[in-house]
């Protein structure tokens, strides 16, 4: 028996079964140089893998957001001409200029700091390997073998990988690759099965017909259990099934602690169809919705009307409550149509509401299409990595041209829809007494803030055991922000991965937080924590973890609470 410890686990639950071990096709391009004559044969083969991945695409499309943008990408100018530049220019093969070209793309998502941008390298690494396999002439798909009920394991798995694949006959998953919003982590978490992702050594330690178990509660995988591990986790898992059961049943109650504190627990999204899930599971407001997906799944900046289509349904769909946060992109985000000049520190650089001040054109078509949209129910904006009053007031100014444009127009909006701003920055911390005057509401962004504060890239393997949110620094940020926004009258919410922390969930609720936003799977199980908790013991425990000294001195404060 052995026993492989993972940090995070991508999707909770317990199950137990044989694996089935992905084994791929070698996918690696052919590295021999063409002579100029040839540029054109090559060419012709690219364009025929291009019009076979089209087809193929087209039909998965219909049903898919995911590969609905590789349909888009597959087609994408910017791609074509990378590849078609690299064979006439620098005299590579077809296969070769795929994968350098697509590195390239790749590349640029793998440096971004959003976790769930910085996934969507793995959807270029996709469309690559769809394309090299046309030219390779590959047709056999590896998962055909799956006719019975099985533990994927694999390197990591891509969205044409689980296309292929009969998910009735998958118990869950294990890979060596990935991240929490990695594709395989998105579909285990839709599919409510149990999923751990960066699991090291589990390819070479693994073969298919091996008996597993995951325990994805507790971050395990156990290979070869011995008979009395095998029936304690039957135990677990009988009971893990009966507690979701319990907690779907109560999923559309209020998040009302055991003595009347009620608190808002909506959902983070990125589309529409993110939207139309999160309101199927009785979410009654959006905490965030992620415009910039607008613009990178798209060929131009989107127009006024195309967003003002996207926010007006997002609207209808969640009537009660939308926080859309305008355009969160920068330096380490780019854009196939718009060019970024490169920078030293990305991270630091042109990026969110600083770009919005620069690109006014821009700005305004988004800030239009919200007013629009929000005569359709009760929507809010948000703005990113706010650092100064200057900024914010040059935000509303703009904001407030819109306004008068669409009055003009006769062009209904609501006049008084509120603002907000992501507090996400030290700088914002720091005055946050100031812009608590000047906002109807904050959001907390922990992901950004918890980096800023600790001076910690979060990308970094080295270091990314210093990444940790409930560091006492991180953790007094939060209380002054939430008693800077109480103190002026105004909620305040947090839409970081923190919020859908279930270790964090009495710490944030006994600091006063007003919202937890976060992914819709996991909310049912936040409000099931928040609905069995009392908020003065709550409140008593934040009060000791926000005197804490170190990390671990706040951790056992908490885990003391829950004992």
């Amino acid at each position: 028996m052995k026993t492989f410890i993972v940090e995070k686990t991508a999707s909770g639950g317990f199950t137990m079964g044989r694996a089935f071990v992905v084994n791929r096709n070698n996918l690696s391009a052919d590295t021999y140089r063409i002579e100029s004559k040839d540029a054109d044969t090559e060419i012709a083969k690219y364009q025929k893998a291009v019009r076979e991945a089209t087809a193929q695409l087209e039909e998965l499309a219909k049903t898919s957001d995911i590969f609905a943008a590789h349909f888009e990408m597959v087609q994408d100018p910017a791609l074509y001409a990378g590849v078609t530049d690299k064979i006439t220019s620098e005299s590579q093969n077809a296969q070769l200029a795929l994968e350098n070209t697509t590195a390239e793309f790749a590349a640029i998502f793998d440096s971004m700091e959003d976790e769930y941008m910085k996934e969507r390298g793995a959807d270029v690494r996709d469309v690559r390997d769809r394309l090299m396999r046309s030219l390779k002439g590959i047709t056999q798909n590896v998962l055909e073998g799956i006719h019975d009920k099985v533990i994927l394991v694999a390197e990591d798995l891509s969205p044409s990988d689980t296309s292929n694949i009969n998910l009735d006959f998958v118990l869950g998953f294990a890979t060596e690759l990935g991240g929490v919003t990695s594709h395989v982590s998105i579909i285990a978490r839709n599919l409510e099965l149990p999923a751990l992702v960066g699991v090291k050594g589990l390819m070479e330690e693994v073969k298919s017909d091996d008996f597993l178990i995951l325990d994805a509660s507790n971050g395990k995988v156990i290979l070869d259990p011995d008979e009395e591990t095998i029936q304690k986790y039957k135990a677990l898992e009988e009971e893990y099934r009966k507690h979701k059961k319990e907690l779907e049943a109560l999923s559309s109650l209020p998040a009302t602690t055991l003595d009347g504190k009620t608190v808002k627990v909506y959902a983070n999204v990125g589309n529409l169809e993110d939207v139309k899930k999160a309101v199927h599971r009785g979410i009654e407001g959006i905490g965030l919705f992620r415009s910039e997906f607008l613009y990178m799944k798209n060929t131009h900046f989107p127009t006024e009307e195309e967003q003002f289509e996207v926010y007006k349904q997002a609207a209808i769909l969640c009537p009660k409550e939308l926080i859309i946060r305008t355009l969160d992109i920068g330096g380490d985000k780019s854009l196939p149509y718009y060019t970024f000049e490169p920078e030293e520190n990305p991270f630091l650089g042109w990026r969110a509401i600083r770009i919005s001040l620069d690109l006014e054109d821009v700005f305004k078509a988004q800030l239009r299409a919200i007013l629009r949209a929000s005569a359709f129910g009760k929507v809010k904006i948000m703005y990113p990595m706010i650092i100064s009053l200057e900024e914010l007031i040059k935000a509303n100014t703009i904001l407030n041209i819109c306004k008068n444009e669409l009055a003009a127009e006769s062009i209904a909006f609501d006049p008084d829809i509120k603002v907000g701003i992501m507090v996400e920055t030290p700088a914002s911390v720091l005055c946050i007494e100031n812009f608590a005057k000047h906002v109807d509401f904050f959001s907390i962004g922990t992901n950004d803030l918890t980096q800023y504060i600790l001076a910690v890239d979060r990308g970094n393997k080295k270091i990314a055991k210093l990444y940790d949110s409930f560091h006492p620094a991180v953790v007094q940020s939060i209380q002054r922000i939430i008693d800077a926004g109480h103190k002026e009258g105004i909620e305040v919410g947090m839409c970081g991965e923190f919020a859908g922390d279930e270790k964090a969930a009495v710490l944030l609720l006994g600091l006063g937080l007003d919202e937890f936003s976060m992914s819709a799977g996991a909310t049912a199980n936040i409000k099931n924590i928040i609905r069995n908790t009392s908020y003065e013991k709550a409140k008593e425990c934040a009060g000791k973890a926000v005197t804490a000294f170190t990390t671990q001195e706040v951790k056992d404060i908490l885990s003391c609470f829950h004992n």
